[in-house]
């Protein structure tokens, strides 16, 4: 053969295929079937004697070698190894402070190319736009009825990215008010006409009204020797007290004194969930047990951070829906008693049109409920599980458009790390692709 390449080489120093045996064996006229030594046939049987078997595995009690548990300790439920503590230097930077890159989109780009050629656009290549969307030469002013068809595509899209339908029909008719009347270049599109308005809505709707810098106004709480209260509110099973914990390892890595307060008196569980937190970030934990008014427990922690020098004090609060007169009541009296510096609403990136219920109706109850003239309402969204929602980003629009309040925080993983800043530029694009 004389072709024994690096495999061949390889396996003979194996000892499963030797080439010198087969070439030594050709020459002397021996069938290379007869020596089982040098190649055993496809039908032939192993001999029973050099039969290899598996060894079996011997488990102790208590091994000594080896570790069994691989589960990850970070995100905690309460149940968890009370042994294990995790010290915020092994989790890495947050997110928070990573800024994040977005790629330039190159579909607008395709769709600018196919202006002006005579044949008709192919409509998969126009993207979401049907092709009977065409340009207009010549004409003078847009009418609404020019406008119907492209918004009505607009409208579909943005519903099909969780946008509530109210919501997503007051944009709609907000551009169309601001189209209507205008004058259209010639060989301009009127879907990129209505596409450019409304991206320019979303940018203005989203980004903040605002500006709340939490690091910038902690100081300045520290410097009237006071700390910075902030209350987590929202319906059941959002992830509440999960994300609290996040907050708190980003003010930590920002060399911030923190401390929780256990307010949840309703929830079994509540109070372990959130003292495993404080475990793991080697914080203090303000803590009443059960069955308490929580205004009176977040009331304590206060002047308990006061006195032990704690910069912020992040209150947990039992999940409660919109509809739940009770509760609501509790939770105004907490705010209203305890003044706090910010109020955040948690709430899901899953939900769509629950959105704009539940935060409408938890304004309106801490209004109706509360006992001051000038009633604290939300500040600020925490939206949680964002990352696994994929393309279906139209919660925080619809959050921000009901309420007026920016999107602070976004939790979109499973460690302490996984919390960033809402990019505004990355969900219009999103919506609008």
């Amino acid at each position: 053969m004389g072709l024994a390449n690096g495999k061949e080489n390889a396996r003979s120093n194996n000892g499963a295929f030797d080439v010198s045996k087969l070439q030594k064996l050709k020459s002397k006229g021996v069938k290379k079937t007869t020596d089982t030594s040098v190649v055993v046939s496809k039908g032939s049987k192993a001999d029973p004697k050099k039969k290899v078997t598996k060894k079996n595995r011997v488990w102790d009690d208590s091994p000594k070698d080896a570790k069994l548990d691989f589960t990850d300790p970070v995100e905690g439920n309460g149940n968890g190894n009370e042994n294990i503590q995790v010290v915020t230097a092994d989790q890495g930077e947050s997110m928070m402070d990573k800024e994040e890159i977005i790629s330039s989109d190159s579909e607008e780009d395709e769709e600018d190319e196919e202006v002006g050629k005579d044949s008709k656009p192919d409509a998969k290549k126009k993207g979401w736009f049907s092709s009977m969307f065409q340009s207009i030469a010549g004409k003078a002013n847009l009418e609404k009825a020019d406008l119907e068809p492209a918004l009505k595509a607009l409208k579909d899209r943005l519903m099909t990215k969780n946008v509530a339908e109210e919501i997503a029909e007051k944009l709609c008719e907000s551009v169309a008010a601001s189209l209507e009347g205008k004058k259209l270049a010639s060989f301009t599109r009127i879907s990129s006409t209505v596409q450019a308005a409304m991206e320019d809505a979303l940018v203005r709707i989203l980004t903040p009204r605002r500006s709340i810098d939490i690091l910038r106004d902690v100081h300045a709480a520290k410097e009237q020797r006071k700390p910075y209260v902030v209350v987590f509110v929202g319906v059941n099973g959002v992830g509440k007290s999960t994300n609290l914990a996040k907050v708190a390892y980003w003010l930590l890595q920002h060399k911030v004194s923190v401390m929780m307060a256990a307010c949840d008196t309703f929830r079994s569980g509540a109070v372990e969930q959130l003292r495993t937190h404080a475990r793991r970030l080697q914080i203090p934990i303000f803590e009443k047990g059960y069955e308490k008014d929580p205004a009176v427990v977040a009331k304590e922690a206060i002047q308990e951070a006061a006195r032990n020098g704690s910069e912020v004090v992040l209150v947990d609060t039992a999940g409660r829906m919109q509809d739940n007169e009770p509760l609501m009541r509790a939770l105004s009296k907490l705010i209203y008693l305890n003044n706090p510096d910010l109020v955040l609403f948690v709430g899901e990136a899953l939900v769509g049109n629950d959105a704009v219920d539940q935060l409408s109706k938890f304004n309106q109850k801490l209004a109706d409920l509360s006992a001051s003239p000038n009633p604290r309402l939300i500040d600020g969204i925490l939206l949680t599980k964002f990352d696994t929602i994929d393309d279906k980003v139209g919660a925080a629009l619809s959050m921000v458009y009901i309420s007026g309040s920016p999107v602070m925080f976004v939790g979109c993983g499973q460690s302490y790390t996984d919390l960033k800043k809402l990019n505004v530029k990355a969900i219009v694009k999103t919506l609008l692709k």
